[in-house]
């Protein structure tokens, strides 16, 4: 391709968690021959609420050649092996929903399918303990998989929580050390092309003039390109995800440092709980529709382990997407994309998402309308499937004890969802769609944690001459002897980074 074909500038308009993402992973994947610029104001405030995070956060470190030490030095960080849910099918219940396989399969049937059969043969055990992450997270321990397959510890998966100011910061000093140039601004005006109506430039609040060949809006809620000067356009999804309001707090840590977060259904959304080396993440996500701000922002200091670090912040939102998320030459990243609240910690997820996209299918000068629609697609593909999952956990309720809970229960749901609930609801099989971020062992671990019971079981299992019952109770075993086994989890994180979890101060 000749020289002048090629994408020669990329402005970064926002920084933040998704602005330092964007400009770490562009500048390692072009690391010469175009010029990187972002522009921040440290007078607009970051989101920052998102520090929970699923697996893939460890594909992206390792692209950028970081190291886990530094990195969990750097964001305070602690190790994450799922999310426990509390009152979510019912009050006063609770279930893991853990990372990594259910076990390791002994047979051609699914392993749960073996489970549903023993239960009904009388079987007590719950599914959760059929989970390495699970065995792990209940004794509060931590190590890494093993390598070797034929060890019950290489069953499992993890991500991490951290602190997402401290994360943007770390990438910032990683960007700017490869070249990535920063300018401290606010945008006044953005300038188009007459003739295509491609963004030309920025004008910032000082008279400085940005222009480059590709734009990634990453200026938050506020869609500063993709939606102040493009018009995009935004789909609602409020009516299957009603939440609109969140109240964010740290608090002091209190013993023990737990592996894992955690979500608690309330009386108009609910609570989360992110434990980090230093301090412990909450916040309230409610719908104002049946809460108010003052009262969510009281009871949720009411609810907190330690002491409160301040004053709850509260955060505004729509649940949906942008119509488009690449229009013209911008690439909407992060909350300028849209936003799926936190319950399942995908907010990160998807900014790591949508620069894996851009890298795949990055553009020449041209900016081919083929290019663009293939991202469109599976960005919205992506969306559309992450949407079904949180709303299953909100049509998966049998709580009657709040107006939230009753309305989520009787809601018409998308299609696609349907379909997904009543094959598992027939016949315990989990049906697999395209783009489908979380796999087969986190539908199964709602399905069942939230009373979707099916009917029957697959036919196969039926036919299949394997001892199911024992199978399940060595595996039990074997990972319960082997979670016994592991360090501590904030004796694990001290002697990664050599600091005690109470370390640095609030």
């Amino acid at each position: 391709m000749a020289d002048n074909d090629l994408v020669r500038s990329i402005l970064i308009v926002g920084g933040g968690t998704a602005g330092w993402m964007s400009a770490a992973a562009l500048v390692r994947a072009l690391p010469s021959r175009c010029s990187i610029t972002l522009v921040e104001s440290d007078a607009i405030g970051t989101v920052g609420v998102g520090e929970a995070t699923i697996p893939p956060i460890r594909l992206f470190n390792q692209m950028l050649g970081i190291d886990e030490r530094d990195f969990l030095r750097e964001t305070r960080g602690s190790y994450k092996l799922g999310i426990e849910f509390v009152n979510w099918g019912e009050a006063g219940h609770r279930y893991f929903h853990p990372f990594g396989p259910y076990g390791r399969a002994f047979d051609t049937v699914d392993l749960h399918q073996y489970w549903l059969r023993a239960r009904a043969e009388g079987e007590a055990a719950p599914l959760c303990d059929h989970s390495m992450a699970w065995q792990l997270a209940k004794a509060n321990r931590f190590c890494p998989p093993s390598p070797d397959p034929r060890n019950v510890l290489s069953t499992f998966d993890y991500a991490y929580h951290f602190d997402a100011g401290l994360y943007a910061a770390f990438l910032r000093r990683y960007a700017e050390a490869r070249g990535v140039r920063r300018v401290e601004g606010q945008v006044a005006a953005v300038h188009r092309h007459g003739e295509d109506g491609f963004i030309a430039g920025v004008t910032l609040v000082d008279g400085q003039r940005l222009d480059a060949d590709l734009f990634i809006d990453c200026s938050g809620f506020r869609g500063l390109l993709i939606e102040g000067a493009l018009e995009t356009g935004y789909e609602d999804w409020s009516h299957w995800l009603p939440c609109d309001r969140a109240m964010a707090v740290p608090s002091e840590n209190v013993d023990p440092l737990t592996p894992y977060t955690r979500s608690t259904a309330r009386e108009a959304g609910w609570q989360w709980r992110i434990p980090l080396q230093h301090r412990t993440g909450n916040g309230y996500v409610y719908c104002s529709q049946f809460l108010s701000d003052d009262e969510a922002a009281s009871r949720l200091l009411s609810r907190l382990d330690g002491k409160a670090l301040g004053d709850p912040r509260p955060l505004r939102f729509t649940t949906g997407r942008r119509n488009r998320f690449w229009n013209r030459n911008v690439v909407a990243i992060g909350l300028s994309s849209g936003f799926m609240e936190p319950l399942e910690s995908t907010s990160i997820h998807l900014i790591q998402a949508g620069i894996a996209k851009l890298i795949a299918l990055f553009p020449d000068r041209g900016f081919d309308p083929l290019v663009i629609e293939e991202y469109n697609r599976l960005a919205i593909a992506e969306y559309e499937r992450i949407r079904d999952f949180l709303v299953l956990h909100y049509n998966l309720t049998r709580r009657d004890d709040a107006e939230l809970w009753r309305y989520c229960a009787a809601m018409d749901i998308p299609d696609t969802l349907a379909t997904k609930i009543e094959h598992f609801r027939r016949y315990g099989r989990l049906v697999a769609r395209e783009a489908d971020l979380f796999g087969p062992p986190s539908w199964l671990a709602v399905h069942i944690g939230q009373g979707n019971w099916p009917e029957a079981t697959d036919p196969v299992a039926a036919y299949r001459d394997v001892d199911g019952r024992g199978w399940l109770a060595r595996l039990r075993a074997a990972m319960a002897q082997a979670a016994s086994a592991q360090p501590d989890h904030a004796a694990f994180i001290a002697g990664q980074v050599g600091l005690t979890p109470a370390a640095g101060g609030a």
